[in-house]
């Protein structure tokens, strides 16, 4: 399900893309008063510290929110680190492309060409470089057998394996040893799995090691101060926020996972940015300072994903998704590691970006009859400091035919909703923890 969030405000503002009502960053200028009002708003919803940058043209709004640490009272700051989990994956896709426009990688070819022991027979030869990108490729997600408690509805797993030291391949076994999901190219599932891959054809390509060239060619090549791979480094350097895992309520107080080794993400989501980093990174990427104009468009060519009602909730590209704001549709991509929320979104042509990350992860709570999540108000408050980032003072509101924007309002007033949220022991089975954009243990 897309609901196991930690971002899941994202998905209810997509949709047909609707009409600007504004020309390109004409008189939109950071309101600093009201973006500060948004950002405390996500705090005093629920959410222990966020920390945010936005963009506009030469003009900027750096600020936080809340707490850093609860334990001793120490302030959320603007610049502060922070892991960014599948926003990692825009990396990767760019140094993909880049390696494309090289000719050394054909989109359309089959990866069993490049990494046969990875992806061997008759899979190796249907799944294309372009399907691992656009999640097309019908390959199972590694995070349940990665985190195996998770699948039995526990959180155990996160805490046994916080040291742990895991290589690609392995995870990619995780994966492609499960059953294929569907025919590949014949529909769209989030796959961590796809973006590991990606990492290992880099490799053997360019016989460097991923994550060494997506720093040399990408963040480097995009003037970025503060975002790294950790590697095998549990620790993150610098000045950075701790970071609270709820999981729903299973884990209760929240539990702090700011130290931990996250080889389990690597291309996927192990990086480590902050907000002024990734809006630095959108802008030059959708400004066209990274990647030619043929592969940026080819970059920006999506699939649609819709929901269980047949409602298109975003359209994702190759490591790069749109998603509908009230000023038109805006390009970026969310990421969620064990703790840490992050959200990064640019407009369509790198002018105006916005950033945020909080520490504060999987705080909703399902309703009694434990099959949906109860609206909770800093999803409300997300979403609007999101739409008042990208979209200046005046914002219009988007049509909200479904009435979910009431309920959330609803929520955010009486906080618990007039639904009761049930306790958890365990995560029911018609809610597996496992992983979607805008949802799940790593986005």
């Amino acid at each position: 399900m897309a609901l196991l969030a930690g971002l899941a405000p994202a998905a209810s503002a997509a949709g047909q893309e609707a009409p600007s009502a504004y020309g390109p960053a004409a008189g939109r200028h950071p309101d600093r008063t009201r973006l500060q009002a948004g950002l405390n708003a996500i705090h005093e919803a629920g959410v222990y510290g966020v920390y945010s940058a936005v963009r506009d043209g030469r003009e900027r709004f750096d600020g936080a929110a809340g707490l850093a640490d609860v334990s001793t009272g120490r302030k959320a700051r603007p610049d502060l680190r922070h892991r960014v989990g599948s926003v990692t994956k825009t990396f990767t896709a760019v140094a993909v492309l880049q390696q494309s426009a090289k000719g050394r990688v054909d989109l359309d070819r089959p990866v069993g060409d490049y990494v046969p022991e990875l992806l061997p027979g008759e899979r190796g030869r249907k799944v294309t470089v372009r399907m691992l990108l656009n999640h097309t490729s019908g390959i199972h997600d590694y995070i349940g057998d990665a985190f195996p408690s998770l699948l039995k509805g526990t959180t155990e797993s996160l805490d046994d394996h916080r040291y742990r030291t895991i290589k690609p391949a392995e995870l990619i076994g995780y994966g492609v040893d499960r059953p294929q999901l569907f025919e590949p190219g014949t529909d769209w599932s989030y796959s961590n799995t796809n973006y590991v891959l990606l990492g290992e054809v880099l490799r053997k390509v360019t016989g460097q090691d991923p994550e060494r060239l997506i720093t040399q060619d990408v963040i480097r090549r995009a003037g970025l101060r503060d975002t790294y791979f950790p590697g095998t480094d549990p620790y993150i350097r610098g000045a950075h926020a701790r970071m609270y895992e709820n999981f729903y309520g299973l884990i209760d107080p929240p539990r702090d996972y700011s130290v931990y080794n996250m080889t389990w993400g690597g291309t996927a989501g192990a990086l480590v940015s902050t907000p002024q980093d990734l809006n630095t990174f959108y802008r030059a990427l959708l400004g066209g300072d990274i990647l030619p104009r043929r592969q940026l468009d080819q970059m920006r060519t999506t699939v649609d994903v819709k929901d269980e009602t047949g409602a298109v909730v975003m359209r994702y590209g190759l490591g790069l998704y749109s998603i509908d704001t009230p000023c038109g549709p805006a390009w970026g991509h969310d990421g969620g590691v064990f703790g840490a929320g992050t959200w990064a979104l640019s407009s369509a042509d790198g002018s105006r970006q916005f950033a945020v990350g909080y520490n504060l992860m999987k705080y909703q709570r399902l309703n009694e009859s434990g099959t949906a999540f109860v609206p909770h108000p800093a999803d409300a408050a997300l979403r609007d400091y999101r739409d008042r980032s990208l979209c200046g003072t005046t914002a219009p509101r988007t049509p909200d035919p479904a009435g979910k924007n009431a309920a959330e309002k609803k929520g955010a007033a009486q906080a618990p909703s007039a639904e009761s949220p049930t306790p958890l022991r365990v995560l029911p089975p018609s809610l597996p923890a496992l992983p979607g954009p805008l949802s799940g243990p790593l986005r």
